[in-house]
């Protein structure tokens, strides 16, 4: 689940669960994050596209997606996902969190991941796991960046899991 900062501040928002996600510090930002470990291979993937307003927009590869983003799923989901993927723009990379207090110091987290996310390297988001003091972390062997779709019974623990917290 994805939670914006203003979402964190609502009463009902009593869990958090990062699947294959970044969990920034104030200051920090994605780029920085994902550099600081080895094991990403997502910036010789990546393609640019000069946007008007500035900056560049990226995607993966068509010819790289697979092996970059979801080597555990069939080749026929692959070519679907890489067809129909969205652009991340350079600035939700490269933009620090500028939250005061990230979500996860003061809101129950669980992180779920897979142990070979090319994209975002295990150790990255191993790091960002146990300093927000997750209640669980879960490292899917096997599993690539797109552990929701491949592993969703996996995933779907997790959830669960936490959900089952917020209910207490």
């Amino acid at each position: 689940m994805v939670v914006t900062q203003a979402g964190a501040g609502h009463p009902a928002v009593r869990a958090l669960v990062y699947v294959a996600a970044f969990a920034p510090e104030p200051g920090e930002s994605a780029f920085l994050l994902y550099g600081r470990f080895e094991g990403s291979t997502l910036g010789a993937a990546l393609e640019a596209y000069p946007v008007v307003s500035g900056g560049n927009e990226f995607r993966i590869a068509a010819d790289r997606f697979h092996h970059q983003f979801c080597a555990d799923l069939d080749a026929g989901e692959a070519a679907l996902m890489a067809a129909t993927q969205r652009p991340v723009t350079e600035r939700a990379l490269t933009d620090a969190l500028t939250a005061d207090e990230p979500a996860w110091r003061t809101i129950p987290s669980w992180f779920v991941h897979g142990e070979r996310d090319l994209s975002i390297p295990a150790a990255a988001l191993r790091f960002m796991a146990e300093r927000a003091g997750a209640r669980r972390i879960r490292e899917i062997a096997g599993a690539s960046h797109a552990v929701a779709a491949s592993r969703p019974d996996a995933v779907t623990a997790v959830i669960r899991d936490a959900a089952r917290h917020a209910r207490r």
